[in-house]
């Protein structure tokens, strides 16, 4: 039997560090789909095309190769801004939804060549809209000030200049357009447990979801 683990939320919420460490904890194949659509807007861009243009957006979805989610500018905010723009687009989500379905179906073997015990998928509406029967849905989110904070605190990091009132006006835009489109709109799934990692440390939220998903018996 093959179990799935659906992970949403906003950007900067801490999703993509659970979804990590839950994958290795439980020996499940993990999928950024975040990286699906950064990987279709950054070609878009990259090609100079219109980002706004949902006919581009839809063919660079369509013929997007596996092999592009390894790009190392996936992981730029440049490309952020560009995934949450085109993920707007229901000709784009539709052309990513079976690639992400078939994932979840059939997970690929792990690193270490072991077969995967399942899978799971972190983005933005997995539990809602690409695995809706998925065994685990948890939704992950923060407040928009802490959010805007550590993704500041990353850029900073990396050694990139970012100002924190220009990433906080970033995080509120791509907060409206996530949570406002049509097509998919990010939410929690009625079924999901929702987790606020406001005042939570990457340990404690790792630990509450565990216990969460303990509680299903699902393992």
């Amino acid at each position: 039997m093959s179990i799935v683990i659906a992970i949403d939320g906003p950007a900067a919420a801490g999703k993509g560090t659970l979804a990590l460490r839950l994958a290795e904890k439980y020996a499940l194949a993990k999928l950024d789909t975040g990286l699906l659509y950064r990987a279709v807007g950054y070609k878009v861009v990259s090609q100079g095309g219109n980002i706004e243009d949902a006919a581009v957006g839809e063919a660079a979805a369509r013929a997007l190769d596996p092999r592009e989610l390894t790009n190392a500018a996936l992981r730029t905010d440049e490309a952020a801004s560009a995934a949450s723009k085109v993920s707007a687009i229901p000709g784009v989500r539709a052309a990513l939804l079976d690639f992400q379905r078939d994932f979840a179906a059939s997970p690929p073997a792990l690193t270490n060549g072991s077969p995967a015990k399942g899978a799971i998928l972190d983005g933005r509406d997995i539990g809602t809209t690409v695995c809706p029967t998925a065994e685990v849905k948890l939704f992950i989110t923060a407040s928009t000030e802490i959010r805007a904070e550590r993704r500041f605190k990353e850029l900073q990091s990396r050694g990139l200049e970012a100002i924190y009132a220009r990433v906080l006006e970033d995080m509120i835009e791509r907060d409206a357009r996530d949570s406002g489109r049509s097509a998919s709109p990010l939410m929690a799934a009625m079924d999901a447990c929702t987790l606020d990692t406001s005042a939570l440390d990457a340990n404690q939220a790792f630990e509450k979801a565990v216990e969460f998903i303990s509680s299903k018996n699902t393992f």
